[in-house]
């Protein structure tokens, strides 16, 4: 089966009419929720992107408070259930501010639940990773906006 370009999928619903164009949508939005959840930041979130952070931010340290941390393995796992969690929001939002915001409020969250960097190589790795991508993001930004970030982020003491 032949997949067709963005380009070609765009030509093609410009020539449609709006009823097509809304079930085509809702038809998208059955088959995958990460679909559904795009589509609903898109018709009710995008105005206000700071509440939408905000609210990304408590579910995250949420997540965080829900961690079982009777084992490395199970920490590990749920870090990283939380990360695909906070890419997938990333994705829909699309800005390199709320990017970083939003993963400066990760490093942060692994920093406030004591996550047991000595023991672990990978949770490390994941740590180290996230501050990477951060200065990535932060060397694009406006100079005074880089220095308002960096603030925020907490520095983990070296165990």
């Amino acid at each position: 089966m032949k997949v067709y370009t963005i380009h070609e999928i765009k030509t093609e619903l410009e020539q449609g009419n709006t009823k097509e164009l809304i079930s085509l949508c809702l038809k998208l939005a059955k088959f995958k929720k990460e679909n559904k959840e795009l589509i609903a930041f898109v018709l009710f979130e995008r105005g206000n992107i700071a509440a939408y952070i905000e609210k990304i931010n408590a579910e995250t340290k949420g997540y965080f408070g829900d961690i079982n941390s009777s084992n490395t393995y199970y920490i590990k796992k749920s870090i990283r259930k939380i990360l695909r969690h906070i890419n997938k929001h990333i994705r829909f939002i699309s800005t390199k501010q709320a990017e970083a915001e939003i993963r400066i409020c990760f490093c942060n969250c692994m920093i406030d639940a004591a996550m047991p960097f000595h023991k672990s190589k990978q949770l490390l790795k994941i740590y180290d990773g996230q501050l990477s991508k951060i200065a990535g993001v932060l060397s694009n930004l406006h100079p005074d906006l880089q220095y308002d970030l960096k603030k925020q982020i907490k520095v983990r003491i070296n165990d």
